[in-house]
């Protein structure tokens, strides 16, 4: 009963159109009714509390960061550098999306805002050199949901909130899966662009490699000090978000001097009001996280999924099918919202580590933003580079295959991802 209720008010308010932060109060209301616990200064208490964290204070650090990155030069440095490294191999502006891709997840953990740069910057590039326009715009999608997985991540963040992870341990352990879907996406391009006739461009001199290099060395110096900062404990990831958005905005204004001052005000205001949309969902997803402990709707899950607790392998391979499905109709945000505190007590009974499960669950959800027909950074790129909704669907279906098929190795073979973060993480 209670887990009908849960679905039925949850799924039944985003059904009338309502906005998913209000739909996951009125979830949490309902569960309250049903106990007959409805208390208004209850749910204002849990809004309040789940806003007010130290950790989610680097959600609007990371999102400022990334604005300037964009707004300040360094994303446009980052492109430039991969098309003198790439450029010129066949399919080369391919392989210069997905490294441009990797390098910018070092930088921002926004997928939208890397998808969005890179539509804008390659797209059209793309096209001019012979290459079809959906496939083009399917492979910047896929390539920028890298983001959420290579830190910094905001969507480890609030899994490690929500589910009380490390999120130190996190990011250190998304570097090795990160990099590997940059690589998924690697075979997978240079396979569906042998038939294409294309324009390639001439190689990059080594002057001009040399020149890309210097230019884009400030940005590239952000990730290692990120990496380095949280790997021997001179800040906190929290921190490492201040730390991104102060460097970030000496170099765009100093270094680069792209941003000018006249130009802060718009930028800040872009970063708060996108801060503001993903903390309302946080501080209202408290409120059905509290019922959903009172409840005790994790013991009714697990009972659900007791034929499958002695096989972890198993286990994980169900509920990435669950998030799978749940992320076509519910994007990244809400789903870690919702189903971490519903999952994790499930992943710690069966014994599974939950750093390496966290990996998983955001790798899947980031997956999610390419899926239709809800594909946040879909709608995003088809947007930016002006191409039908249809058409973007049918352009990323070899990229978001190539990229499951790495999350079915992730789960088959843990070592993948458990081995390299005990490396980074020193354990």
């Amino acid at each position: 009963m209670v887990i009908t209720i849960f679905l039925g008010s949850l799924l039944g308010s985003m059904a009338l159109g309502m906005p998913i932060a209000f739909a996951l109060l009125i979830c949490g209301v309902a569960l309250m009714y049903n106990m007959d616990l409805f208390d208004a200064q209850i749910v204002a208490q849990n809004v309040i509390n789940g806003a007010d964290s130290f950790p989610l204070m680097a959600v609007p650090f990371f999102m400022l960061a990334g604005e300037i990155m964009n707004v300040g030069g360094l994303s446009k440095r980052i492109v430039k550098l991969a098309m003198t490294l790439v450029g010129h191999v066949r399919g080369g502006l391919g392989y210069v999306a997905i490294l441009a891709a990797v390098i910018l997840a070092s930088l921002s953990g926004s997928a939208v805002a890397d998808a969005a740069a890179l539509s804008a910057l390659l797209v059209p590039m793309m096209v001019q050199a012979g290459h079809d326009k959906a496939r083009s715009g399917g492979l910047v999608a896929s390539a920028g949901i890298i983001a959420p997985v290579i830190p910094p991540s905001i969507g480890m963040i609030m899994f490690g909130v929500a589910g009380g992870v490390s999120i130190t341990q996190l990011f250190l352990a998304g570097i090795v899966p990160g990099i590997m879907l940059g690589l998924a996406l690697v075979v997978a391009w240079a396979l569906v662009v042998r038939k294409e006739k294309l324009v390639t461009p001439p190689r990059a001199s080594k002057q001009d490699m040399v020149r890309a290099l210097g230019e884009s060395f400030w940005a590239l110096l952000l990730p290692m000090i990120i990496i380095f900062g949280l790997k021997f404990g001179i800040f906190t990831p929290t921190e490492a978000a201040v730390v991104a958005a102060v460097y970030s905005l000496f170099v765009a204004t100093v270094i680069y001097r792209e941003l000018k001052l006249s130009d802060l005000y718009d930028v800040f205001l872009t970063a708060a009001k996108t801060t503001s949309v993903v903390m309302f969902l946080v501080a209202a997803a408290m409120v059905s996280a509290w019922m959903i402990t009172v409840a005790d709707l994790p013991s009714l899950v697990t009972d659900l999924l007791e034929p499958l607790m002695d096989s972890p392998t198993l286990l994980l391979l169900a509920i990435m099918v669950l998030v799978v499905i749940v992320g076509t109709a519910m994007d990244m945000t809400p789903t870690i919202l919702i189903l971490t505190p519903v999952l994790m007590p499930v992943i710690r009974e069966a014994g599974i580590d939950p750093v390496y499960f966290g990996v998983l669950f955001i790798m899947n959800n980031a997956i999610g933003l390419i899926t239709p027909p809800v594909g946040t950074v879909l709608n995003v790129v088809a947007g930016v580079a002006k191409i039908s909704m249809e058409d973007v669907v049918k352009g990323v279906w070899p990229f978001m295959l190539a990229q499951l098929f790495v999350l079915f190795l992730l789960v088959m073979f843990p070592s993948l991802v458990t081995v390299p973060a005990a490396f980074f993480s020193g354990r």
